[in-house]
């Protein structure tokens, strides 16, 4: 089994998230992407964060794919880091080929995650383009200290089969949609329906 794992907050949960998911399957060739909803990014703010439970909820809704499984599994074991999640489940699964997926503005500032150097060990790593960080993303810290480890875009068939560390930055279609920007049109209509 070759599957991506495909971690955040997901709040809310929308559209890009399902594109990236989608193109994840097909150009890394998987055979499913598990989505990992997280209890809270310990970088962000919680103050906007909705409920696991609910958050779970609409990205099963959201994601409605054969091959697309949504778990909020973390919080049950207290995960709080990304690093806890990926060794166990390497741990818990070791004939399976797993590959983290996350958005190239996380690859921005993957350097300030807790234990990132040993995530990019324990599995290849697929950073998938997002608008606003094309550019920056490649360049950023992280990418710089695993630059000889990164496969052409062509290679991206292979990620799975890859001893870590091993990523690929993949280019493709893009959502313009964020759940920031999600969240900020819906407290400006709060606050407009409060006036």
């Amino acid at each position: 089994m070759r599957i991506g794992l495909f971690g955040g907050s997901f709040n809310p949960p929308h559209e890009g998230h399902r594109l990236v998911a989608l193109q994840a399957l097909k150009r890394l060739e998987l055979d499913a992407v598990w989505i990992l909803v997280s209890p809270g990014n310990p970088l962000k703010d919680h103050a906007d964060l909705a409920p696991l439970a609910d958050r779970v909820a609409i990205a099963r809704e959201v994601m409605d794919h054969p091959r697309i499984r949504v778990t909020g599994f973390e919080a049950a074991h207290g995960f709080r880091y990304t690093y806890e999640t990926l060794r166990f489940l390497k741990a818990a699964h070791p004939g399976v080929r797993f590959v983290w997926i996350m958005g190239a503005d996380n690859l921005r500032q993957f350097d300030r995650w807790e234990r990132w150097q040993e995530i990019a060990r324990l599995m290849p790593i697929a950073i998938y383009v997002r608008p606003g960080s094309t550019r920056r993303a490649p360049f950023s810290k992280a990418a710089t200290a695993l630059a000889r480890y990164r496969l052409d875009e062509t290679d991206a068939p292979v990620l799975a089969d890859c001893r870590a560390p091993a990523w690929v930055y993949l280019h493709g279609l893009m959502s313009s949609l964020s759940s920031s920007l999600i969240r900020g049109r819906r407290r400006q209509i709060r606050d407009k329906a409060a006036e």
